[in-house]
């Protein structure tokens, strides 16, 4: 009997430590559960749970904070950039490829009419420059040169001549950058002195002495930009699949500065029409036509519209035609004027107009095209009024390549 107690006690006393680690392990996940519920209970009742449910009363105080000022202001731009790309595919099939490689020629021209308030007019014109070179692109972005092919040579008199044009297209908006200066290879294209005056012989006749600069730049909106596409008719970066038209309303600034040298064009004009001519017959030029130097801001507003047409698959033919409202800020050697809203006049308010037209053939891994840029500056005072157009002709052959991954 006693042996057995005493079995008894020794076991108790060997199960006696691993009872109590059984013991302390169990209160030890009690310790990790409490713990647990008591993180969880703190983590919601900082950051409030009930925040993430659809329709509790925190999730619609977070809605109401989203509808903030600078929340709304945020989502209309968010829409606006989205706008940039967004068009209807069945109207506008998109670029499969990401690079391409274009061969161009370019063909720039321009015109430049004087007339007074005697009806007197003289018009110079430059010669026109042939230029060729290579593009790369990237989407929508292109870079390259291109060499003036008729005034190749260091060397020549002509180089003086420089021209900057950059045109960026989307489906919303588009830009036109343009700085121009020309050189000293302009001639008289046509002079009207009166009814008994003949002018014949001042046709075609080098004048040096005529110098003139302008830059500035357009802005426009494209209202169906879902659906009618100028990057089809002049970028190459979408193809239009169905005819489309859309209104355009845009707004324009540019800097104009015209020299003539009176004096030497006077001597022009004694040579070849007035030898052997009696003096009350000789051809004068009246006074009010001879400004030594003009300069003059144009700010406008335009509107237009623009057509796609798509004629054959494949192909576009693109006539767009803007007109808008100019006001002429002056500076010259005999009058100084300034704008602002007390001085405003409506004889400074003149017709500017931007005509573009383009023939395109796209089958998004090959194209070629022509495409026209005219642009059409008036300016007119009391004394005498100046018209200035120019413009471009680009023929143009290029390749894509890179597929994009979603074609």
């Amino acid at each position: 009997m006693r042996k057995i107690c005493f079995l008894w006690m020794m076991l108790a006393f060997f199960l006696l430590p691993v009872g109590a680690a059984e013991e302390e392990s169990l209160s030890a996940k009690d310790n990790e559960k409490r713990v647990e519920v008591t993180d969880t209970l703190f983590v919601r009742h900082l950051f409030n749970s009930t925040m993430f449910k659809h329709n509790s009363t925190d999730s619609l105080i977070r809605a109401r904070h989203k509808r903030t000022f600078f929340h709304q202001v945020g989502n209309v731009f968010t829409r606006f950039f989205r706008e940039f790309n967004t068009t209807d595919s069945s109207y506008i099939e998109d670029q499969h490829y990401n690079y391409t490689v274009m061969l161009q020629n370019t063909n720039t021209y321009e015109i430049y009419t004087l007339r007074n308030k005697e009806g007197q007019s003289i018009t110079f014109a430059p010669d026109p420059s042939w230029r060729l070179g290579p593009y790369l692109g990237w989407r929508w972005v292109f870079l390259g040169y291109t060499f003036d092919l008729k005034h190749i040579n260091a060397n020549n008199s002509h180089t003086n001549k420089k021209e900057f044009d950059l045109s960026l297209y989307s489906s919303l908006l588009g830009v036109d950058l343009f700085w121009r200066q020309t050189g000293n290879d302009y001639h008289v294209k046509r002079m009207n002195l009166g009814e008994h005056i003949n002018c014949n012989a001042m046709r075609k006749a080098p004048f040096g002495g005529f110098k003139s600069s302008i830059k500035g730049l357009n802005l426009y909106y494209i209202f169906n930009h879902r659906r009618f596409s100028y990057p089809a008719a002049y970028a190459q970066s979408t193809v239009q699949r169905r005819s489309a038209g859309s209104m355009l309303l845009g707004i324009g600034y540019t800097q104009h500065k015209l020299e003539v040298d009176w004096d030497k064009f006077t001597q022009l004009v004694d040579d070849r029409l007035n030898q052997g001519v009696p003096p009350g017959e000789q051809a004068k030029i009246d006074s009010s036509l001879m400004f030594s130097q003009v300069k003059y801001s144009d700010i406008n507003v335009s509107c237009g519209y623009a057509y796609n047409w798509v004629f054959a698959k494949n192909w576009l033919f693109n006539a767009s035609l803007s007109v808008g409202l100019a006001y002429n800020q002056s500076t010259s050697d005999t009058e100084s004027e300034h704008f602002d809203i007390m001085n405003f006049r409506f004889r400074n308010v003149n017709l500017d107009g931007i005509g573009r037209f383009g023939v395109v053939w796209n089958n998004t891994r090959w194209y070629a095209g022509m495409s026209t840029i005219i642009h059409s500056y008036n300016y007119r005072k009391s004394q005498f009024s100046t018209n200035n157009s120019f413009g471009s002709v680009n023929l143009y052959f290029g390749v894509n390549f890179g597929r994009k991954r979603n074609h």
